[in-house]
């Protein structure tokens, strides 16, 4: 699957690039149809520790994905945005089932 990391206002390192690739490669199991992602990864400038921003976007044919999470660190706000993409693209998957 192609990823696109978008680093807003700040540059990443080439190891959280690879955990981010590694993650999104996996949901290819749960949907195999995924065209692309896109991951926009921001810091917000607050007192907060959880200031953290990653939002994902996964495009299916037909379909668009958005998920945004919050977190103190991006690996951790990466994980819980897979999961919910995991859901997301299992639950489309059984709704194509069912119609055909």
């Amino acid at each position: 699957m192609k990823v696109n990391v978008h680093a807003v206002n700040f540059t990443v390192d080439g190891k959280l690039v690879d955990f981010i690739q590694e993650r999104m490669d996996k949901l290819e199991k749960y949907y195999d149809k995924v065209v692309s992602s896109d991951v926009f990864l921001k810091v917000e400038k607050t007192s907060d520790k959880e200031n953290k921003i990653v939002e994902i976007k996964v495009h299916v044919p037909g379909d668009d994905f958005m998920v945004k999470k919050q977190c103190k660190t991006f690996e951790e706000a990466v994980e819980q945005s897979a999961e919910a993409l995991e859901r997301l693209l299992v639950k489309r998957k059984e709704k194509i089932r069912t119609h055909i």
